[in-house]
């Protein structure tokens, strides 16, 4: 095709020639195509966003993203610190809303745009734009474990102070919010209050690392976490990644042996934590003196706090619920209140009617925005709000699907639900003579947690971590290592409202051994609409208790071979109904891999770092009649019968 040129075309190149010239004049001079100093055009946004670093009382500098909301007047300040990178919390969208910025963890967007809350999120010390050093749930300021004088206490502190000094549109009044490591910071910030802080939501809170939450579960190492150990410590910013060359996790981690070989492998003996963590193994001072319960429960509560625990918490299972009861019988302010849902950890603030197969009937997690987290913080956040009308105690009953206002939680009395000769499981005691049921336990091969082949730990890609806990059981079910225990079909109700306790009367031809215990919900063989549900085993409770630990949580000691010993430990916290037509079921094993380091059976120091020829072959012994005879104390709110 011919290009013709006419004047008129020649003129008008001519102009734009001349003004390309002119708008580069306008440019500072550069060797490149890239200015120096972008300036964002925020025509359009609904807020504006201000970057500063807030300045401590040791001169330390935080890297803090302050975003308000166009024409906020005597707004309230909804604020979050975190280790997870304060500028990618709140840049999930490229836009102008905030509904679309905040779009993600920690957020709940609905209801920080709801409430027109100016929204801060403030990197802690030593982590990403934050100056200073970081160390892994930094321990309170003037104790053994941190000789200095700024903890996670005084940088929220700080914070606050400077934020209603210099955010002109707030109404001096300010809120903390956050999961899991996020929080924990919210009860860290109830230790010395600054005045201005008026209400805190700790959901899913890091409180007692050892006794269940991210590193241990009653002394049992959770290994699957050394790549979050490896990643949060080895740089500033998360830049160094863990590597495996296996597509299963189970694979990689018994081709390491113990997970002292595989963090050394990793690099992590360079790091700080990893090594405390591998130098107290045993529930000693170091544990003792972090944990949040226990530090919260010698002070009294002053800001009216939400604890939100999740009934399927992956991670966090512990926390939330271990507060409570250090705090609930000294709370004759009114402060606390607990909300308990049908939740994988931090799944309150996402779209939540279901989890895995399970569905709940609605969504969940947007009830809770609305009818617990929004007027709670408002009451306290907004000018004029009305009082939340809120229980003490709001839960989730699973079951029958349904929410419950309860004056209190954790004090339901117990009925006992009896393991039995013939794999059976019933309210009334045997009248059998003692009995045993025995299984051989395998180090060589474990019991997997969960089907194979198991993903790592994560929230990215292939995203399987988060619905662990109500995998069906029958993967496990049909091992000869694990051995199960069922009652009839239920023909009443069988409500369960608190924390099942474990009095399992067992032996080991070992000098060590480790005991997981599951209680299960065993739909029936065909399930009318739904049938993919068909006889599916859903954990409603489980947990792992390292035998070491039997006699002291504090001192571990080897187990006397082939005695029967009492073993008494826990279960999750469940509010569930079993439903006519279902049956009840007990799974006891001696391994839970890879997410917990396997136990040799031979008690060695440190099973940490375990030699191969430690890990030997047990016979484990279940008393299941007699006077010691094993069973579960259930806390039973309804009808409960053979």
């Amino acid at each position: 095709m011919k290009i013709r040129i006419t004047i008129a075309a020649m003129l008008v190149a001519g102009l734009a020639l001349t003004a390309g010239a002119a708008t580069a004049q306008k440019r500072a001079p550069s060797a490149g195509d890239t200015p120096r100093a972008f300036v964002q055009p925020t025509e359009g946004f609904d807020h504006e966003r201000r970057e500063v670093m807030i300045p401590m009382r040791d001169g330390v500098k935080l890297h803090t993203v302050i975003l308000v909301p166009k024409g906020a007047h005597h707004a309230g300040i909804l604020l979050t610190r975190t280790p997870y990178d304060a500028t990618g919390m709140t840049s999930l969208a490229p836009s102008g809303t905030l509904a679309a910025v905040l779009d993600g963890y920690d957020n709940a967007p609905d209801v920080v745009v709801g409430g027109g809350y100016i929204r801060v999120v403030q990197d802690v010390r030593g982590k990403y734009g934050s100056e200073g050093d970081y160390v892994m749930n930094r321990p309170l300021a003037g104790t053994p474990l941190n000789p200095g004088k700024v903890d996670h206490s005084t940088d929220t502190y700080d914070t606050i102070d400077w934020l209603v000094k210099h955010v002109p549109e707030s109404n001096g009044r300010v809120g903390i919010i956050g999961i899991s490591y996020d929080g924990f910071l919210p009860l860290m910030a109830l230790i010395n209050p600054h005045p201005a802080l008026k209400v805190a939501v700790p959901m899913n809170p890091m409180v007692d690392g050892w006794n269940g939450d991210d590193w241990f579960h009653n002394g049992a190492f959770r290994q699957q976490n050394l790549p979050y150990m490896l990643e949060q410590e080895a740089s500033r910013d998360n830049s160094v990644k863990w590597w495996s060359n296996y597509r299963d996790e189970y694979d990689l981690y018994l081709s390491a042996g113990s997970a002292g070989a595989l963090a050394k492998s990793r690099g992590l003996d360079q790091t700080g934590f990893w090594t405390k963590v591998a130098q107290h193994p045993a529930y000693d001072d170091y544990w003792q003196q972090q944990a949040m319960d226990r530090i919260l429960a010698e002070r009294p509560l002053t800001v009216p706090t939400l604890l939100v625990h999740s009934l399927f918490d992956q991670e966090d299972i512990h926390g939330a619920v271990a507060v409570w009861q250090a705090l609930k019988d000294t709370d004759g302010a009114g402060n606390l209140k607990l909300a308990i849902g049908p939740w994988n950890h931090g799944q309150q603030i996402h779209e939540a009617s279901a989890l895995g197969p399970i569905k709940w009937g609605q969504d969940t997690g947007l009830w809770f925005r609305r009818h617990v987290l929004a007027p709670f913080l408002a009451q306290y956040l907004v000018d004029g709000a009305p009082k939340a009308d809120l229980a003490r105690v709001t839960a989730f009953e699973t079951g029958t699907n349904a929410w419950r206002r309860l004056a209190d939680w954790g004090a339901a009395p117990t009925q006992r639900l009896y393991l039995k000769p013939g794999a059976a499981l019933g309210f009334a005691p045997a009248t059998d003579p003692a009995q045993t049921v025995d299984y051989v336990s395998d180090p060589a091969k474990p019991v997997p947690f969960r089907a194979r082949p198991i993903l790592p730990v994560g929230y990215e890609g292939e995203l399987t971590w988060p619905n662990w806990l109500v995998d069906d059981q029958r993967e496990a079910s049909g091992r000869t290592d694990v051995v199960s225990f069922t009652t009839p079909v239920l023909t009443a109700p069988v409500k369960i409202s608190g924390k099942p306790m474990v009095h399992l009367t067992a032996a080991t031809s070992g000098t060590d051994a480790d005991w997981v215990v599951k209680l299960i919900d065993v739909y029936p063989d065909q399930v009318a609409g739904d049938k993919a549900m068909g006889g599916y085993q859903l954990a409603i409770a489980m947990d792992i208790f390292r035998g070491r630990y039997r006699e002291s949580p504090s001192v571990a000691k080897p187990v006397a071979a082939d005695t029967p010993l009492l073993y008494r430990f826990a279960l999750p916290d469940a509010n569930h109904v079993f439903l006519p037509g279902h049956r009840i079921m007990v799974q006891v094993q001696s391994s839970w891999f890879p997410l917990y380091d396997r136990n040799p059976q031979r008690f060695v120091p440190n099973i940490m770092f375990a030699r191969p020829g430690d890990y030997v072959k047990a016979t484990q012994r279940i008393t299941v009649a007699g006077p010691d005879g094993s069973y579960i104390a259930l806390p039973v709110v309804g009808a409960a019968a053979d």
